[in-house]
């Protein structure tokens, strides 16, 4: 029987296991997955009950789709590893941030159909947002499959150009980073003002889930959402005031264009 192979059992890898499973998408005797580190591999089998292995070339030989949920530097040393075994017939995804398919073709020198993913780490909690984008050598079947895959774990877009997994990346990959600061900073103005650490950071994560609720089910567009709770002259529009004096919103846009930046330098490099 063949399975879905991944490559690496860290943060990400866990996550996509996770939602598999409690989808019910995959079986647990169908999922098998490697890493360099026994006492995860221990810890990943204790808690899902999959198969496990400390030889990438075994998850190849098992799988028809594998997932390198590896860190960027590691991708040359896992590609030079399994390429013999790649076959047409496999379907390989990277969700490692700048690795090209171009990259990873040049690397293993054969056609495979490949596929990057940029998922995001709410995917820990099966809110993720993931964007995907497939190359030409898969057809819709299994580009339905895929997606499937990384529905499991939240929201999933498609991209036609891989480009634009730069913008990706720089939104919401390096976004749940930028967020959880405002949740810190949010509580902390609520602990200035006389509130405990605890009540403080609960309220200011709940509010940030709430928000985003309202978005993305109530249909409500932020700038509209602003508005309609900004009293004339009450305390919303006060603080709002007060965040565009301090460059609130140019500060966001301007780290969403760095790390989009950052991805795109990583994208142009070379294995070595």
């Amino acid at each position: 029987m063949k399975k879905l192979g991944f490559i690496g059992a860290g943060h990400m890898g866990e996550a996509l296991l996770k939602g598999l499973i409690t989808s019910g998408l995959y079986k647990k005797n169908q999922i098998i997955i490697s890493d360099i580190a026994s006492e995860r591999l221990r810890v990943i089998a204790s808690r899902y009950d999959v198969n496990t292995t400390s030889n990438n070339k075994e998850i190849i030989k098992q799988s028809n789709v594998i997932i390198l949920a590896v860190k960027p530097d590691a991708i040359e040393g896992v590609l030079g590893e399994i390429k013999d075994l790649l076959t047409p017939g496999k379907i390989l995804i990277s969700i490692a941030a700048g690795i090209t398919t171009s990259l990873i073709s040049r690397k293993i020198m054969k056609k495979v159909k490949l596929v990057r993913a940029m998922p995001n780490t709410p995917a820990l909690v099966l809110m993720g947002a993931t964007v995907l984008y497939f190359d030409r050598l898969l057809n819709q079947k299994e580009r339905e499959s895929i997606k499937r895959i990384f529905e499991s774990v939240g929201i999933v877009d498609l991209v036609e150009d891989e480009k634009l997994l730069d913008a990706v990346t720089g939104l919401s990959g390096s976004g749940p980073a930028f967020v959880a600061m405002f949740i810190d900073a949010l509580s902390d103005g609520g602990v200035k003002m006389g509130l405990t650490k605890r009540v403080a950071l609960r309220l200011a994560a709940q509010t940030v889930y709430g928000a985003a609720g309202l978005v993305l089910e109530g249909g409500l567009h932020p700038a509209e959402f602003k508005d309609s709770v900004s009293s004339p002259g009450g305390t919303t529009i006060e603080g709002i005031h007060q965040l565009e004096l301090h460059g609130f919103r140019g500060s966001v846009i301007s780290a969403v264009e760095s790390a989009a930046l950052r991805s795109r330098e990583l994208s142009k490099g070379e294995f070595r």
